[in-house]
Order: C-alpha cells, then structure tokens, then sequence
C-alpha cells in the first residue's frame, strides 16, 4: 500500500499522513522516505504531511470529544483503562501537551483523552499542529541527510 501511496506523489503524502495521524496503523514516515528518494522537493512534502496529518489528528480527537468508549474500545482497540490513565496523567496539565500528539500509540491515547476531556480547541489544534510540523520537519531533514 505505501508504494501505491508513494506512486501519487505529494497527494499520496498527503493521503498516508491523514491515515497515520488517526488511529489506523499506518506509517507516513515510509512514505516520506519514498517520496524524498524519488526527487520530491521537502518543504511541499513537509506542508503536505503536516496538513494531512493534522487532519487526521482532528478526527482521532473528536472521536474522543463525541464520548463514546464503546466506540473507541471497539474501532480504535483503545482500552477505557488507558484511557483513564492518560485523563488522571492529563489532569493539571492543560491541553498544551497536545505538542506531544506526534508520538506514534501514545499521541492516539492523548489525543482521544484531550477529546473526552473537551479540551482548549484552539489551544489543543495549535500545539497539535506545531509538533506535527517539527516531527516532519525533523524527518525530512533527517532522512535527505541519509540519503
């Protein structure tokens, strides 16, 4: 599937990073490293990832935002137990470490329970987002290094 994505180019950027920043498991770094080795320039890949990225991040939050545990038990594998975990651990805290959303399983967790908790929106959207544009940034960079 990730060669398929890699085949459409920015829109397959775009399309893998949506998938890896809701709760399917799915890896937008493999598709990024394709990509970058076909030629593609960084900042349009970098810009691409991030938007899709947090498009699926918005989802995965609003997932939690609507309060239904079923449903996350039950479509995203994600266990109540966890989640009340990270709503005790995000006590406190605000909606600030929304940054941390880009951590591969624990951003998932974190984003579902700022969800739940009906966290700052704009608060929660902006850092979000500029942890998700670091991490491409960072991994772009990185890996045009390698290559």
């Amino acid at each position: 599937m990730e060669q398929a994505l890699i085949d459409y180019g920015y829109w397959g950027m775009f399309l893998s990073a949506i998938l890896a920043g809701s709760v399917v498991p799915f890896s937008s770094e493999v598709v990024i490293l394709g990509l970058l080795a076909a030629g593609l320039e960084k900042w349009p890949l970098i810009i691409w990832a991030t938007v899709g990225n947090v498009l699926g991040a918005i989802l995965t939050y609003y997932m939690g935002r609507l309060g239904r545990i079923d449903w996350i038990e039950k479509y995203f594998h994600v266990k109540k137990e966890k989640l009340d975990r990270m709503q005790h651990w995000l006590q406190g805290r605000g909606a600030w470490v929304a940054f941390g959303g880009f951590i591969p399983i624990f951003g998932n967790v974190l984003l579902i329970a700022l969800g739940l908790m009906r966290s700052n929106i704009p608060i929660t959207f902006s850092c979000m987002s500029a942890g998700k544009f670091l991490r491409y940034v960072l991994l772009a960079y990185g890996i045009s290094l390698a290559l």
